[in-house]
């Protein structure tokens, strides 16, 4: 299912203007072991990589193939590398998502984060690159997400991140895709307001060097002011502002979601929350769809 330029087209004014909220579906390596726990798979319950990456795509299928996972209410879907070229009753997982349910697949495409710097966790570098966002495109894929850190008010640091991620953002755009530029300010950070508005003024000056033809998102932690990102999500090459839940229970990451009048969310903890293996298939879809539906709600 290679993208082909009508449904692009057709993507891009659905990502810009439907209702509705990105599923991040893309914890790797790392995180895996501890969104299986929070599914509630134990670490001795699999032995290996591999079988450890077959349970968390039987999850996610899961949640793909729920009756409320659609485009409904959902508007895409991002997913780790190895899912994107997984399938879900033999048809490749970005097909079952665009052309089953309506939903617009992306791929997370960043390899982790650098120890920290400057108050900061930069991207840590993409072997590769060309020949993944090749693969992705070859799949019908839309759009990639990367992800780095800020944990203080450290302007050297916040430029460097922001920097950083623009140019991997152009490379994504000259490759064809769309890409969510994800700058993720740390919740608990002491001075995550001040970060904020570095982190805004960066983005700006990022934003004013793109050509007319390359389109971002931007997914970023939700702010602390009301409204502070509104300026970046009218400005004429950013598709769409999404929000990540950051560790935010689903009803805290929903209220504080709901005063943000131009964010919308791409949760992944916090779509999952509740959700457990033993479940039966109609409490596990039950709860799926309380928490969609809230998260909907949220961002509309």
């Amino acid at each position: 299912m290679a993208q082909d330029p009508e449904t692009f087209a057709k993507q891009i004014d659905l990502m810009a203007t439907g209702k509705g909220f990105i599923a991040a579906l893309d914890q790797s390596g790392g995180s895996t072991p501890k969104a299986l726990l929070q599914y509630g798979v134990k670490e001795d319950e699999y032995e290996g990589e591999e079988a450890m990456f077959a349970e968390i795509h039987a999850m996610r299928s899961r949640i793909i193939m729920a009756p409320d996972f659609t485009s409904d209410k959902v508007l895409g879907a991002i997913l780790f590398e190895r899912t994107m070229r997984g399938e879900i009753d033999g048809k490749p997982v970005p097909s079952v998502l665009w052309e089953d349910r309506g939903i617009i697949p992306f791929l997370k495409i960043d390899k982790g984060l650098e120890n920290k710097a400057d108050g900061v966790q930069l991207m840590k570098p993409i072997p590769g690159l060309a020949e993944l966002l090749a693969d992705a495109r070859g799949f019908g894929v839309f759009g990639t997400k990367e992800r780095s850190v800020i944990h203080e008010a450290n302007e050297a640091g916040i430029t460097a991140v922001v920097g950083q991620q623009f140019a991997l953002g152009r490379s994504v755009c000259a490759a064809g895709l769309v890409p969510i530029i994800e700058p993720e300010v740390d919740i608990h950070s002491p001075s995550k307001g001040e970060a904020e508005a570095l982190l805004r003024d960066a983005i700006a000056v990022q934003l004013g060097l793109l050509g007319e033809d390359e389109k971002v998102m931007l997914k970023l932690t939700i702010p602390n002011e009301d409204g502070f990102y509104d300026a970046l999500a009218d400005h004429p090459n950013v598709v769409r502002v999404v929000a990540l839940s950051g560790g935010y229970s689903t009803d805290e990451a929903c209220e504080k979601l709901a005063r943000q009048p131009k964010m919308i969310a791409s949760f992944s903890r916090a779509l999952a929350e509740g959700l457990s293996k033993p479940m039966s298939d109609a409490d596990f879809n039950a709860a799926l769809g309380s928490n969609i539906d809230k998260i909907y709600q949220a961002s509309v």
